[in-house]
């Protein structure tokens, strides 16, 4: 079963774009994910409905963040993408006739719909700029281990 990327597609293209110096076309930005420069644009469009990304266009015009770093959380993202479902895992039947499965449903519900409440939760204390402290730190410890090989 395939899962929904969108939030990680995303995340991924906000990052790229908030270490950028200058704005990225959606052709740049489609080539970190092996995607189309359209899917780019038209979910990117959803972002700048909401403040968080700008376009210019004409040379030298692309995407650039616009919101602050800081201010903007992975469930403000995850919200803006459509708040894809979270697990794949589901119920058999939806509306049962049978009694034991009628309880299996009420207990796997109650379980998935905690667990989701948790997840989504733990979102809104995680800001694009943790995420942004976390590439550069690892970053850095890359560049290092590279330039100053073991040997």
């Amino acid at each position: 079963m395939r899962r929904d990327s969108k939030l990680s597609s995303i995340l991924h293209l906000l990052l790229h774009m908030a270490h950028s110096k200058r704005p990225l076309t959606s052709d740049e930005l489609a080539a970190f994910l092996q995607t189309n420069a359209v899917l780019v644009r038209r979910t990117l469009a959803g972002l700048r409905e909401r403040g968080y990304v700008g376009s210019e266009k004409g040379h030298g015009g692309g995407w650039i963040i616009t919101a602050d770093l800081h201010r903007v959380t992975l469930r403000d993202i995850y919200t803006s993408v459509g708040s894809p479902a979270v697990f794949a895992m589901g119920n058999r039947d939806p509306h049962p006739q049978c009694l034991v499965e009628r309880v299996v449903n009420d207990s796997l519900t109650t379980a998935f719909d905690e667990a989701e409440a948790l997840l989504i939760a733990r979102f809104s204390d995680v800001t694009l700029a943790d995420l942004s402290n976390r590439f550069n730190a690892q970053y850095g410890e890359h560049l290092h281990a590279h330039l100053n090989p073991a040997t």
